[in-house]
């Protein structure tokens, strides 16, 4: 259980607090998701459940031990929004071994296994592959790792329909071992497999019903229309 009590996140430069006493429970092996305008603080609040960024009061809770940075660390594995401008490997073999070099090819199957990149040589280049296969491989990345809570910023943002559904997908099936918990600015397809959504605007966190952000789909069209410019 992810278990957030009263989580507030006040820059000493900032006049305002970016997270105001943020509530949320999460169980294990289910998807949240927090909906928000750009600037509502999501972002900030993927940072401070990695250990990215230091909460300035509040708890942050897994199975009832409040967790420090550090330990936040090796509990979770964020993906940013667009995580394939951050690849640095020439193939997938070195994008998968960045600051992991002893990882056996066992462990290095398995991840690629789950995000269904399997099939792909480890010499493939991560620049060529689609936008749906590099979203999968940043996924992979964090899941060599073997974190117990996967978040994710904005991870259908920029793809057109075809390649928002492969990500739906995946996310649907690795909620049956992860617990996940992504940001978006706009519920979309998400919200129709979250099982638990809140919306943060101004740094407050409000509850909200799965079913009606779910009617908020985005179209075929829209999305296609979104991701040309």
């Amino acid at each position: 259980m992810l278990y957030l009590k009263d989580l507030t996140y006040h820059p000493a430069a900032t006049p305002i607090a970016i997270l105001k006493a943020l509530n949320l429970e999460l169980a294990p092996q289910q998807l949240g998701l927090v909906i928000g305008p750009s600037g509502s603080g999501k972002s900030t609040l993927l940072e401070v459940l990695a250990g990215l960024a230091q909460k300035t009061a509040g708890k942050v809770m897994w199975r009832d031990q409040e967790l420090a940075p550090d330990q936040l660390q090796q509990l979770a594995g964020l993906v940013f929004q667009f995580p394939e401008r951050h690849f640095c490997g020439h193939t997938l073999l070195e994008e998968l071994r960045l600051g992991h070099p002893e990882l056996s090819k066992e462990r290095i199957d398995q991840a690629l296994q789950a995000v269904g990149l399997a099939h792909l040589p480890l010499s493939t280049a991560p620049r060529s592959l689609s936008g749906g296969q590099q979203r999968r491989l940043a996924l992979a990345v964090q899941l060599i790792r073997q974190p117990y809570l996967l978040l994710l910023d904005e991870p259908t943002a920029g793809l057109d329909w075809s390649m928002r559904q492969q990500v739906i997908s995946l996310l649907t099936q690795l909620k049956q071992q992860w617990t996940l918990l992504i940001v978006s600015h706009e519920p979309g397809e998400l919200a129709g497999i979250a099982d638990r959504c809140w919306t943060l605007d101004h740094g407050v966190l409000s509850v909200a019903d799965p079913a009606t952000l779910a009617t908020r789909q985005t179209s075929p069209a829209s999305a296609e229309l979104k991701a040309g410019f």
